[in-house]
């Protein structure tokens, strides 16, 4: 392996986990600093290295920066319990006195957009976190950003939350202050852009798209381009206290770190020094774009996702409901059945048409009833060939988005529901003459209505996705199953 000349700490999180694949992509050599190792090292390259430390133990962080040209400081303290300042404060220092030390030739550090004497503890944290780096003497490139958008970015997905779930809201009064958004490919254009060799001293860069424009705005352009309608009302007498506890009842995802989230947006935070169009190459997309590249690139990569390794190596239980990947709804299940992937695979790609779909005939003959009346395609259409499928062959009210032999097959719904669903299944070799076989529903819900379908219909779902399941680990096996 060659010697890493990058150290990239945050790795694991939303912005250094998208450059380390960026990096990963074009094979330069890294090294990743993770408290937990052993949580990174699978999703790695063989040209990353990763290394355990901890920017709040100094000592942990020596051997990570020996060798090391670049460092990439990507992380903070936000959602940590206690006082996340004091955190960010510890670490930052920690982290410039070891970087004084080693030699390091440059820092690249992505804080927060804002100015002014009454900026909000998230921000104010941010920006003293580039002083410390600065007073360090290692030159330091601080890139500060508005909301960041793409799946993932907390700004982005508390925007989404809200609508998503609210076809009226009404909301606090900071809907209307000014940001400047940034497409999360921007942010990482500009981050790998600073390593280069001419920028070879301390700089401060303010970055963002080229439209000013108010929460609100954003959540209108997400909603038109979703085909919700949505009627936004703002209420200027609700307090910083009263907007956290909303924002936390509405989407309680963001109900524990509720207000720090709604203090760091009430600070305006657009450009007011336009360097880094001089200084970079960058011409960061608007708003528009912006979010339509990143519902584009989320719907690329979940249909990328192998459900086997994503949900294994994230070590979650799913409740009621499933689970949450972006604004998708996930429900799946696995089972090993002793027989080869071939084997395995034969029932799954005979599903549907004469050969039913092996559990619950009658329900789903039900379902292609209703969507008969609802003016869908119902399940007359069958399929174009009793033992193969190819890559756009309706198959009952579904069509076959994805197929490959003994391995995968994905379906996207065609019936009347309200969003867009796909029925997954995978199949890979197991050890020992055995194959696992996970079966995934996958719902993107279109607002409100969708979610309370999704929820409504989930037992049913969970009935007949286990039954369907259960019956074709017997197919493959040579067992007969159940009428």
């Amino acid at each position: 392996m060659t010697k890493p000349r990058i150290l990239l700490t945050g790795a694991s999180g939303y912005v250094g986990g998208r450059l380390r694949r960026r990096f990963e992509q074009r094979g330069v050599p890294l090294r990743c600093l993770a408290r937990k190792p052993l949580y990174l090292e699978t999703r790695v390259a063989e040209t990353t290295e990763v290394v355990a430390g901890d920017i709040l133990d100094r000592d942990s962080l020596k051997p990570s920066l020996n060798g090391i040209d670049v460092a990439y400081y990507l992380v903070h303290a936000m959602g940590a319990a206690g006082d996340f300042e004091e955190r960010d404060r510890q670490g930052a220092e920690n982290f410039a006195s070891v970087a004084r030390s080693a030699g390091l030739r440059k820092i690249i550090y992505l804080g927060g957009l804002g100015r002014g004497p009454n900026l909000s503890a998230h921000l104010r944290s941010r920006q003293t976190v580039g002083d410390i780096l600065r007073s360090s003497g290692v030159p330091t490139i601080e890139l500060r950003a508005s909301i960041i958008i793409g799946s993932g970015s907390l700004s982005f997905e508390m925007i989404r939350s809200l609508v998503e779930r609210l076809p009226i809201m009404i909301t606090p009064r900071w809907v209307r202050i000014a940001s400047q958004p940034i497409a999360i490919d921007d942010v990482l254009d500009y981050l790998e852009e600073a390593a280069d060799s001419r920028f070879h001293q301390s700089e401060i860069y303010e970055i963002g798209g080229p439209d000013q424009v108010s929460y609100s705005d954003v959540m209108r352009v997400y909603a038109r381009q979703k085909g919700l309608r949505r009627l936004i009302l703002p209420v200027p007498m609700l307090t910083l206290r009263l907007s956290s506890l909303w924002l936390g009842l509405v989407t309680p995802i963001y109900a524990r770190i509720g207000r720090k989230l709604v203090d760091s947006v009430r600070n305006e935070t657009v450009v007011s020094d336009e360097r880094a169009l001089r200084d970079f190459s960058v011409r960061p997309r608007g708003i528009d774009e912006a979010i339509r590249r990143a519902l584009t690139n989320e719907d690329q990569t979940l249909s990328e996702t192998r459900w086997s390794d994503a949900l294994s190596s994230l070590g979650v239980v799913s409740g009621y409901g499933g689970l949450r990947f972006g604004s998708r709804l996930v429900d799946s299940r696995s089972v090993t059945v002793r027989a080869a992937p071939e084997a395995a695979f034969r029932p799954i790609r005979r599903i549907g048409g004469a050969s039913g779909w092996y559990y619950g005939n009658w329900l789903w003959e039900l379902r292609g009833f209703l969507d008969l009346l609802a003016g869908g395609p119902g399940i007359r259409r069958g399929r174009r060939d009793p033992d193969q499928l190819e890559v756009g062959d309706a198959l009952d009210f579904w069509r076959v988005e994805a197929v490959e032999a003994n391995r995968l097959l994905r379906l996207q719904a065609e019936m009347r529901v309200p969003g867009r669903a796909w029925l997954q299944f995978e199949v890979e070799e197991a050890g020992e003459g055995r194959s696992s076989i996970r079966q995934t529903a996958i719902f993107d819900p279109l607002g409100l209505s969708g979610r309370l379908y999704w929820y409504a219909a989930f037992p049913a779902h969970q009935f007949v996705f286990r039954g369907m399941l259960a019956a074709i680990a017997r197919q493959a096996t040579g067992e007969n199953s159940p009428p």
